[in-house]
């Protein structure tokens, strides 16, 4: 069915300055510019992605290859450039799959004393190395703490430690994410507000830049946002964008010990794991020999998925090397469990299919509007779901030099319970562009929120994350970060939606589309991303980090570009 250019909702701009008194005043500054983006135009894309032909979206099966044959489709019907690879539409993101078979060996040994450990009860791990085999040989374990180097914050958790060869054990999240008010470490770290320093992710970084072997994790729930069910979901399973072999990870294995095994691991070491948490938060703390080894041999079953990145684009006219850059990911979940209705699809309808079509909609009121002045890309990525994937394929092998990347906005699941009050801001600190989204939704007549748990850290839980962590300024619109404020039944109205959304659909086959939706607050938020975007492309301006951001000197080593 073909898609309807009817105006469906049109936000309007500020009221025009008349009366010939306004002709002798200096010019104002030109109103937004107000996209007519279409309602419907979103729920008919929804409604098609989110259908049975596709499959559930997954990397590298034949929803996929739907999935990629009808962007691509869309895009030329919408005039748009291809701006892949050598001239296509794609960019190749080959994946690595790896699952654990059952273990051989999985223990913690003390000078002789063995402690079996169960899969998926006491510990969690998988594995990023195409290897046969995960072997660890009794490696000895190290407690880094919040295995924080932050330079800029004055902060060193390893104190020159060498971990070649050695297991690090962390704990979660901020050396500030537990202290008390008046603590020195407090607010250092930005207090409940995670940084990057506190994700999981740059823990397993972190371990693989100083050579260790493996790395675990004491999980905590307050601290990570969710509980051991969550962490031991992934059966074993994990994926990697195809590597080179000297830059492989350095751990054979990664993941996570529970709460209960890791206290019971501290006490056997002669080590109290609360007291530890408590120095780990002073900067004078230093690594801790647990004078315990790791043991572990698991199979290790390896394949390699071939899947990929759709990308277009309208050349600028002035500075075209400069590109404004919209992303959204088309995979999602593919084929599971039926659920209570026989619906076997975790098909995405709002992760992130609305994502997809509310960047149809911005490219559509692009090319009705007068060509910018730099080039806009429009990024479908893959493999969102399995880390962030396709993004970080990107990222690591950029088409457009990240230097002259203006920005990344990015859309990842949009509310769908009616217009708003507000828009809610994921990653309050980090850079300006919070603030054209606070000036920009002022002149729609609403506020800015912020995210509602910021120690979930979902600032780093996006494909906009990939560049960021590259310099790229980033913004990113997220409906569950927090309550959106209601025109109809304001924030409690809004926390209903997203308690039902995360706690019924989130990840599951619930995610489909649904006649109901009220996609008004939806248009408001793409609305201003595109206003967002093209204000930048319009403009020679370079948005960039705040002052604190762990993000702000990576811009700066590439300013010269920038003159």
């Amino acid at each position: 069915m073909p898609i309807r250019a009817r105006l469906a909702v049109t936000l309007l701009p500020a009221a025009l300055l008349a009366g010939t008194a306004a002709l002798a005043q200096p010019a104002p500054a030109p109103a937004p510019r107000a996209p007519a983006i279409d309602a419907a135009n979103l729920a008919e894309t929804v409604r098609t992605l989110a259908s049975d032909q596709f499959q559930g979206r997954a990397p590298g099966t034949v929803g996929e290859e739907r999935t990629v044959g009808y962007l691509i489709g869309r895009l030329q019907a919408l005039g748009l450039e291809p701006a892949g690879v050598d001239g296509g539409w794609t960019q190749p993101v080959p994946l690595l799959r790896t699952r654990l078979g059952t273990p051989t060996t999985l223990q913690f040994d003390r000078g002789g004393k063995v402690t079996p450990l169960a899969f998926g009860t006491d510990i969690y791990v998988s594995t990023l190395r195409p290897d046969d085999r995960a072997v660890v040989d009794a490696a000895p374990l190290v407690f880094v703490g919040y295995g924080v180097s932050a330079p800029e914050r004055g902060w060193d958790d390893f104190k020159g430690q060498d971990l070649k060869g050695k297991v690090a054990v962390f704990l979660i999240n901020d050396p500030d994410f537990a202290a008390a008010p008046g603590e020195p470490v407090a607010n250092s770290f930005g207090g409940r507000t995670m940084t990057y320093y506190g994700r999981w992710t740059y823990k397993f970084e972190e371990a693989a830049r100083r050579g260790a072997v493996a790395a675990l994790i004491v999980h905590d729930a307050d601290g990570v946002g969710y509980g051991w069910n969550v962490v031991k979901s992934g059966g074993g399973e994990n994926y990697d964008i195809v590597r080179a072999p000297d830059t492989l990870t350095s751990l054979a294995l990664q993941g996570w010990v529970s709460g209960e095994a890791a206290g019971r691991l501290f006490a056997d070491a002669g080590l109290d794991l609360a007291a530890l948490r408590v120095a780990a938060r002073r900067k004078d703390f230093k690594p801790v020999d647990m004078r315990t080894r790791f043991q572990a041999a698991i199979p290790v079953e390896h394949a390699v998925v071939q899947s990929q990145n759709v990308l277009a684009k309208i050349p600028g006219t002035t500075r075209p090397e400069e590109v404004v850059m919209y992303g959204a990911h088309w995979d999602a979940y593919g084929e599971g469990p039926a659920d209570e209705q026989g619906r076997i699809y975790r098909a995405g309808a709002n992760d992130d299919a609305l994502g997809v079509a509310g960047l149809f909609e911005i490219a559509r009121n692009f090319k009705a509007a007068p060509a910018p002045d730099r080039s806009i890309v429009f990024a479908f990525w893959t493999a969102e779901e399995r880390g962030l994937l396709g993004s970080e394929a990107y990222a690591a092998a950029p088409l457009y030099p990240l230097e002259k990347t203006v920005a990344n906005l990015g859309l990842d699941i949009l509310q769908t319970a009616g217009r708003a009050k507000d828009v809610i801001l994921v990653g309050k600190g980090q850079g300006t562009l919070e603030d054209d989204l606070a000036r920009l939704a002022a002149a729609q007549g609403r506020t800015v929120s912020v995210e509602s748990l910021p120690e979930r850290g979902l600032f780093f839980r996006a494909d906009h994350f990939s560049l960021a962590k590259r310099g790229v300024p980033v913004l990113l619109m997220m409906g569950i970060a927090g309550a959106s404020d209601l025109v109809d039944g304001g924030k409690p109205a809004g926390q209903k939606w997203v308690d039902d959304y995360t706690g019924r659909c989130y990840h599951q086959a619930c995610d489909s589309w649904d006649a109901t939706w009220n996609l008004a607050g939806a248009v408001q938020d793409i609305s201003v991303f595109y206003q967002i975007g093209d204000e930048l492309a319009r403009s020679a301006n370079w948005p960039g980090w705040k002052d604190g951001s762990e993000f702000k000197a990576l811009r700066e080593r590439s300013a010269a570009a920038r003159q």
